[in-house]
């Protein structure tokens, strides 16, 4: 029995891209009159569109292409770039409809006041600024590499691991690269923090463990002096296609955790180790993940199992959402904890004192240090990406932590 459609969604978004593409088109038209915009304006739009439709339908039989990515980002661009225009050309006519009923107040008879030009080419400014940083974030913002630093205090840090630094990475999604090169100037920024630890938060892949065969010989150069320690992400499990059997997609975990040896990586599943310095000692924790909405595979007290309530602990768990439901208020202490998974959704605002992401609505933590009931945790930005092929104003993170005693 075939599944019945509602259309009533469809053409709801069908009227409503109409509108928005009819609206953008009388803003072009009023700084340009040509009798050629209407037909070239509408031919790009219906071609980009079906174009489209074309690159899902190809996906959906053959998989991912470099034509579907084209054509989606394409796509993206113009959508974005369009809504922005419409955004400041309303406020525009808004404001003029204000003042048109003001003006008509005082005068017999209803006029319209006509479109400021400034304002329309302001617009435009804001429509070309958008298709740049789009471009921008596609070619170049993507491999923007940024290293960001905190220095956190502890009072209970034992006193040898005062001064102590944490490299951290997390979703590095490596069937998203193109470019080894620009990897590897990632991976001598990781390397030149010559940090005591080195950490990798999960999503080592897209989907498949083949995706970091091309990269095994980037990341196995990290080294660290207390060694490299990662844990999984809802990605790794492969969990987003179809494999033709349940015994394919077991192969294909145990080869990423293969891999992950083949990196240096010591990968840690629901299990703790200690770290050793002058006789004194830190316990570094990782589990499964464990996400709201992403599977909650992690054991988070099978993994302190052997550990003491106070021990000094850093966890390592993929999903920021674990940290507000089992380890902020965990009756055994973890002071640090390390987490990635939202990439800031690549796109965002981090300026002039704002901070600012879609993915706020989604993650209360979603990038940088937070602190509750005397504990932390950091969500580190992703080293890759995903979905879409580029980063505006979320750049790829490389964190360094530098653990402090706290000396009253």
């Amino acid at each position: 029995m075939k599944r019945k459609i509602n259309l009533l969604p469809i053409l709801a978004i069908v009227a409503i891209f109409l509108a928005l593409n009819a609206y953008v088109l009388s803003g072009f038209g009023s700084l340009n009159q040509s009798s050629y915009l209407a037909p070239f304006f509408w031919v790009i739009i219906i071609g980009l569109t079906v174009a489209l439709f074309f690159a899902i339908t190809q996906m959906r039989a053959q998989g991912m292409s470099k034509f579907f990515q084209i054509v989606t980002h394409a796509f993206l661009i113009v959508l974005t770039s369009e809504i922005v225009f419409a955004i400041f050309l309303l406020i525009g006519d808004i404001v003029r409809l204000v003042l048109s009923i003001s003006s008509n107040f005082q005068s017999e008879g209803y006029q319209v006041l006509g479109r400021n030009i400034y304002w329309v080419d302001f617009a435009f400014v804001m429509f070309c600024l958008t298709v740049v940083l789009f471009v921008f974030g596609i070619t170049r913002g993507k491999y923007a590499y940024r290293v960001i630093k905190h220095t956190l205090y502890f009072d209970d840090l034992p006193a040898s691991f005062d001064g102590f630094t944490i490299t951290q990475i997390s979703d590095v999604h490596a069937g998203s690269f193109t470019r080894p090169n620009q990897v590897q100037k990632g991976i001598d920024m990781i390397n030149a923090q010559k940090s005591d630890l080195f950490v990798f938060t999960g999503d080592l892949v897209n989907n498949a463990a083949s995706e970091i065969e091309p990269y095994i010989g980037h990341f196995s150069q990290i080294k660290a002096p207390f060694g490299q320690f990662s844990v999984l992400g809802n990605h790794d499990y492969g969990d987003y296609i179809k494999w033709p059997s349940e015994a394919d997609k077991v192969k294909n975990l145990q080869q990423l955790k293969n891999y992950h040896a083949e990196l240096g990586f010591r990968l840690l599943l629901d299990e703790h180790v200690e770290l050793n310095k002058n006789g004194e000692k830190i316990i570094l924790v990782g589990i499964e993940n464990w996400g709201l909405g992403f599977g909650e595979r992690g054991d988070l007290e099978k993994a302190l199992t052997g550990t003491s309530l106070n021990d000094f602990k850093v966890l390592l768990s993929h999903d920021p959402s674990h940290w507000d439901a089992q380890v902020k208020n965990n009756p055994s202490k973890i002071q640090l904890a390390l987490a990635g998974h939202t990439h800031g959704m690549q796109f965002g605002l981090e300026a002039f004192g704002i901070k600012w992401s879609p993915v706020k609505y989604r993650y209360k933590h979603w990038a940088g240090v937070k602190s509750e009931n005397g504990r932390y945790l950091n969500v580190n930005r992703g080293f890759g990406f995903i979905g879409f092929s580029g980063r505006i104003g979320i750049w790829p993170e490389i964190t360094v932590i530098e653990l402090k005693r706290k000396y009253s």
